[in-house]
């Protein structure tokens, strides 16, 4: 879809024209990301309960805007000025987004209206270490993913001296996807084709900067084909590492780099997946129940006040029990543990370390859209909208 100059002007102008009820729930999409945590919710609303909603989106090639479906309203914002001037002027009785840090730098709550703002996490990860100190302290419900979120949150709410926001036993809706498309491309039959995934996290000392030359190249002489997704920010902020990658492996066949969404046909077709702290590799563990591997790199610190808070990060508890980590200096024994890795140990034990971390597993959508119904109806018996 293509927009011209001041077109993100007019789509709010468009928007700001609806009728209280057409623009009552609205979902904010940050990035291109953002659609793979709301697909299955939004169904659920608008196919199931035959809701009305909004969908606005900073992201031009969002899926969402070429849908035809009546009970969505999509709206194109861009990440300027306009998106600025939409959370300040909103006028909605629910605002449902996986942007973080609300209140904290440019986005504000809206100046006009007691607009209710529910958060979804985009990753599994623990909130003190993989969000920014008050990441999350000004939204008024947090859809959490599993009974760490919540004991993390009441925590922080108790040093902090925040007030109690309403915390919901949703899930993750990402992985649910992910197994919906497992069960139906299982159907097909995809054919395993050696190919490995290999996911860097951003930060300075991510995998791609301290050997991701070096681990390439040591797949592709093992006779494995390699995908290479970075992390969207990496593309800006290591962009001579992926310049050289690509002078390096662009004329070998078996290499490939993917700037987007992963295709569902290469994730569900792959053997492997090579991480360091990225949140796609629990995604990709509970969904195959199969190990990933973690190189060693040191974890990127985003909220330096983590120790704050009592509880161990999940993400470095769980690393261990669902996959290898490797140190830099010995990844020369990673195709060995791929040759093995559908005979793996460490497989028996992920379907179990999944219902002990995530909700409602195939089941968020329906709690999720249950509670927005059940505050909707609060709201408007308030007579906030008609």
């Amino acid at each position: 879809m293509v927009f011209g100059f001041g077109k993100e002007w007019k789509e709010l102008n468009r928007f700001s024209k609806l009728s209280d009820k057409q623009r009552s729930i609205v979902f904010y999409a940050e990035n291109k990301a953002s659609i793979n945590h709301f697909r299955l919710l939004i169904s659920e609303l608008t196919e199931k309960k035959n809701l009305q909603i909004c969908y606005v989106t900073s992201e031009k090639e969002d899926p969402l805007l070429l849908q035809e479906n009546d009970n969505i309203h999509t709206f194109y914002i861009g990440d300027g000025t306009v998106r600025t001037k939409f959370f300040l002027t909103l006028k909605a009785s629910i605002l449902i987004m996986d942007m973080p840090d609300l209140e904290t730098f440019h986005i504000k709550r809206s100046k006009v209206f007691p607009v209710h703002y529910i958060y979804i996490f985009h990753s599994m990860f623990s909130v003190h270490s993989y969000l920014r100190k008050g990441a999350i302290d000004n939204f008024d419900t947090i859809f959490c993913v599993g009974e760490h979120h919540k004991n993390e949150i009441r925590e922080t709410e108790k040093i902090y001296g925040l007030k109690k926001k309403r915390l919901v036993e949703y899930g993750f809706g990402r992985l649910d996807t992910l197994l919906q498309e497992k069960t139906k491309l299982e159907i097909k039959k995809l054919d395993k084709n050696n190919l490995i995934i290999i996911t860097p996290s951003y930060g300075k000392d991510n995998l791609l900067e301290v050997c991701g030359i070096e681990l390439i190249d040591i797949l592709l002489k093992s006779n494995f084909k390699v995908l290479l997704r970075p992390h969207f920010r990496i593309f800006k902020e290591s962009k001579n590492t992926i310049d050289k990658i690509k002078k390096r492996f662009d004329s070998n066949g078996n290499f490939q780099i993917e700037e987007g969404i992963i295709p569902p046909e290469k994730f569900h077709s792959s053997t492997c997946m090579i991480s360091d702290w990225s949140g796609i590799s629990l995604e990709y563990a509970f969904t195959f129940e199969r190990p990933v591997i973690f190189i060693d790199v040191p974890k990127k610190e985003l909220n330096p006040h983590s120790k704050d808070i009592s509880s161990e990060p999940i993400e470095n508890i769980i690393r261990s029990k669902v996959g290898y980590v490797i140190p830099t200096d010995n990844l020369t024994k990673i195709p060995d543990i791929i040759k093995n890795i559908e005979k793996d140990p460490i497989s028996e034990n992920i379907g179990e370390i999944l219902s002990k971390t995530v909700y409602n597993v195939m089941q968020s959508s329906k709690i999720g859209a249950n509670v927005i119904e059940d505050i909707h109806n609060e709201i408007s018996k308030d007579k906030k909208f008609s």
